[in-house]
Parts: C-alpha cells; sequence; structure tokens
C-alpha cells in the first residue's frame, strides 16, 4: 500500500470501530483510535502473517497487551479475512466471541489479554521460544502507556535485554492519557526513552499517526542486534474525532446518536480531502 491507501484505511477502520461500538453500546473508544495506525501499518506493511498461515509455526506473532481496545484490533482483523466482517455485528453480544477484550477463541487472536501487563510477559516467552527453535518468526507487542505502571511489564524488560531478544518489538501507544486522568499526574513515565534503554532496549520515538514513519521504523527492527527493540508511538488519543480527541472520559464510552453522527461526518470529510 502506498501512503494515500494506508491513510484511507486507517480512516475506514476508525468508521467501522465506532460503528461497532455505537451498535454494541459498549467500547473503548479513545484508546482504540489511538493505536489503528499502528495496527493498520503492522498488519499492512510489516507482519508476515495471514489467514491460511494463522497456525504456522513459521508465522510473525502479534500481542495486544492493551487489550481494552479490542475494538480496533477486531476490524484489522476481519479486513484481513480472518473472519468474515458481518461477525463484527456481533461485539459484546451473549455468547459471541468477540468479547471486550482479545480472546484466543477469535482467529487471528494469539494471547487472551485484558488484564494489563500480561502481554509483554507473553511476547517475552514467544520470542524466546523463538531463539530456542531456531525459528525466524518476530514478535510484535501494543502496550499502553498507562499499562506501565504495572511492575511486571519492567521484570519483562528486563528478562527481553537478559536473553538479548532481537526478535521482540514492543510498541507504547504514548497517547499521555488513562482511564483517571493524565499518565504524568497519576504515576509519572518520563524519560521512557532513558528509562528504556537503562533497562537494555534500543528505542525509536515515532509520530503514531504518521503512517510513512511508523512504516519506516516497523519494518527496520530490529534496531540493534542482540537488543529489544522499543518503539514510544506519540499518539492522540480519540484521534480522528475532535470532540473525542484528548479527552480522558472517552478511555470507554458510547456516542449518542447526534455524537455518532458527527464523528462519522468529520471521518467521512477526512476521507475526501485524501481524494478517497
Amino acid at each position: 500500500m502506498n501512503e494515500s491507501e494506508l491513510k484511507v484505511k486507517s480512516i475506514e477502520y476508525r468508521i467501522r470501530l465506532l460503528g461497532c461500538i455505537k451498535k454494541a453500546q459498549a467500547g473503548h473508544t479513545g484508546g482504540s483510535l489511538s493505536c489503528v495506525d499502528i495496527l493498520n501499518v503492522l498488519y499492512n506493511c510489516v507482519l508476515k502473517v495471514a489467514p491460511d498461515t494463522a497456525n504456522d509455526p513459521r508465522r510473525d506473532r502479534y500481542i495486544q497487551s492493551k487489550g481494552h481496545s479490542v475494538e480496533a484490533l477486531y476490524v484489522v482483523l476481519a479486513d484481513k479475512g480472518f473472519f468474515p466482517d458481518s461477525d463484527l455485528d456481533t461485539f459484546c453480544r451473549f455468547q459471541s466471541p468477540y468479547v471486550g477484550h482479545p480472546t484466543r477463541k477469535v482467529k487471528g487472536i494469539e494471547h487472551n489479554t485484558g488484564a494489563l501487563g500480561h502481554g509483554l510477559a507473553f511476547s517475552v516467552g514467544a520470542a524466546l521460544a523463538g531463539k530456542l527453535d531456531r525459528n525466524a518468526y518476530r514478535v510484535f507487542t501494543l502496550l499502553g502507556d498507562g499499562e506501565l505502571a504495572e511492575g511486571s511489564n519492567w521484570e519483562s524488560m528486563m528478562t527481553a535485554a537478559h536473553y538479548g531478544l532481537d526478535n521482540l518489538t514492543a510498541i507504547i501507544d504514548r497517547n499521555q492519557l488513562q482511564i483517571t486522568g493524565r499518565t504524568e499526574d497519576v504515576c509519572a513515565l518520563e524519560s521512557l526513552s532513558d528509562k528504556f534503554a537503562a533497562f537494555g532496549w534500543s528505542v525509536r520515538n515515532v509520530d503514531g499517526h504518521d503512517v510513512t514513519a511508523l512504516r519506516e521504523v516497523l519494518s527496520t527492527t530490529p534496531f540493534m542486534a542482540g537488543k529489544p527493540s522499543m518503539v514510544i508511538a506519540h499518539t492522540i488519543k480519540g484521534k480522528g474525532v475532535r470532540f473525542m480527541e484528548n479527552d480522558a472520559s472517552w478511555h470507554h464510552g458510547v456516542p449518542s446518536d447526534e455524537q455518532y453522527e458527527q464523528a462519522i461526518q468529520e471521518l467521512q470529510a477526512q476521507m475526501r480531502e485524501i481524494g478517497a
């Protein structure tokens, strides 16, 4: 995909995930909107995995540690053909496997997540297994920045560096907001780059909504042989819908009919600006 196609795809994903949340009357809106561009680039440009290779031992692995933003992952997996798009209409319905956090009952999901702080630990184990098996697959994981208050993440970072897991890439959705407010007010994180480097990772910062920059960074891992790679993706919570952007109250929540219509109109206007 070229840059314009990737931009259009991100908008399409945002429209679809908002539709899922509206129909289900449930969902984590802001964080799903902030990580869409990252998932778009991963699945359309970087990851070596497809529906027909979902069980291939040589496939790349993606683990969404910030599992509450599962709507974004579901719409991307549906678009890539892991399951029919119509399945998304059952999101959060009784007996549907498409629940509010990733589950391996859904094709394409590598690991059940939702309890924050677990995804990176699992990813370290998967990357270590690849090294032991001499298998060339790569492991990518996405964490929320508020999730970094969980101490298990830092144990996992030390372990990844200790074993030289350069087949592992962690991405931080650095939107600076969590459910209770700004991360720097709740439990200050900065300087993240210095912290990750001190823990033995090779670190890059990127605009998490610039699809060209994301593709360049994510396609060049590992950044350094013998070191795990850390990508700090600077994003905006609620990206794409102005009244949701940088507003912690949209960590989760369902737009009213009027808000939903306004959001869709904004996104469609962005599509027209691109020329789609």
